[in-house]
């Protein structure tokens, strides 16, 4: 690696909380005025059931279920990467950049565990790995999330709005010459919890959502919940959901196309909660941007253009921008911001091993 040259091939990867699988990015970034990035090769590798299983119930699990299950993942993770890496043949490769797989989240206890970022991961692949993004951000009083905001400023900075949904809704919102962003509502995790009851892996174009009916009184009851009424910087994990929103829905008992109805009426009036009057142009990417009744729904509740951009960026959007993050921490520049999360101070998180000796 050259950083005179400011040139870099990385891998990025992703695994979110919607249990899709794992996202990876083949992408070279090169540094001129600004970040300019290209993607050489993309792919998701779907979760076997047995992973799905696992990472669904690790919240569950004790400290000695989850550091067995945080060497396992590890290797599984790094077998996968190897196995991305031969089969699109990538022979120059500077660093590999990865997230891991967020199992608890609990920012206001000064806690996040991101599991497959052990250092045997550098080990396994024989490769400088740059990883474990969140936990200095919380150390330092921050949300550790959401962390894509840099992204958006360096290589998306022509839409006012950045909005991702995944597992979660969240928003990065370019305005008064800073930027802030945050978790909205969870998005994913609802819908495909009640598509997986009628068999289906997720409701496909949002066909479920549409099919159903109204609930009024459940609407008012997920509109009124207090996370909602909190002032950015916040942040969402599966835990909120399973205490405060499945137990509403559930509660409802209503068919499962009128909760998914009601609920997605509910995504996009939170949406549009967070968006101004003005038409200003809003990039939508994440699973959730397949979702053409939901972006519907957006379009019926807000007066904002929503940007639907090519299936490389909605996909692997995350995985491309925790490269970039992979990349500023190998240069030892900013990439997670205090107005974001609301840690003490800017900073460069993440963490670096070597293949041989860790730094």
């Amino acid at each position: 690696m050259n950083t005179e040259i400011n040139s870099y091939f990385i891998i990025g990867v992703m695994s979110g909380t919607s249990l899709d699988g794992i996202d990876l990015a083949y992408v070279h970034f090169e540094k001129k005025t600004n970040y300019n990035f290209k993607v050489l090769a993309s792919t998701t590798f779907a979760y076997s059931e047995f992973w799905k299983q696992e990472l669904a119930n690790a919240i569950n699990y004790d400290d000695v279920e989850l550091s067995k299950l945080n060497k396992a993942y590890t290797k599984y993770l790094a077998d996968e990467i190897s196995r991305f890496i031969q089969e699109f043949k990538i022979d120059e490769l500077d660093a590999i950049a990865s997230h891991g797989h967020t199992i608890k989240h609990e920012p206001d206890n000064n806690y996040t565990l991101q599991i497959g970022n052990l250092p045997e991961i550098a080990m396994y692949l024989n490769t400088k790995v740059v990883c474990d993004f969140r936990v200095q951000d919380v150390q330092l009083g921050g949300q550790g999330a959401p962390l894509v905001p840099i992204g958006d400023i360096l290589l998306f900075n022509e839409y006012r709005y950045c909005l991702n949904l995944g597992g979660f809704a969240n928003i990065s919102d370019k305005s008064d010459k800073q930027i802030i962003a945050y978790d909205i509502c969870a998005v994913n995790t609802v819908f495909n919890y009640y598509a997986q009851k009628l068999g289906k892996a997720y409701d496909d174009g949002g066909e479920l959502a549409a099919s159903g009916k109204l609930n009024e009184e459940l609407l008012q009851k997920l509109n009124s919940l207090t996370f909602y009424r909190q002032k950015p910087p916040k942040s969402l994990g599966i835990e909120w959901v399973r205490a405060e929103v499945l137990p509403i829905l559930e509660g409802a008992e209503l068919s499962v196309a009128d909760i998914m109805h009601t609920y997605a009426i509910h995504v996009a009036q939170q949406v549009a909660n967070m968006l101004n009057f003005n038409k200003d142009k809003v990039l939508v990417t994440g699973g959730g941007a397949f979702n053409t009744y939901l972006i519907e729904l957006f379009q019926k509740y807000s007066d904002c253009e929503f940007i639907i951009p090519k299936k490389e960026i909605i996909e692997y959007k995350e995985a491309i921008i925790f490269g970039l993050l992979g990349v500023l921490k190998l240069e030892n520049k900013i990439n997670v911001l205090k107005t974001v999360t609301g840690a003490k101070k800017d900073h460069s998180s993440g963490v670096t091993f070597n293949a041989v000796k860790n730094d």
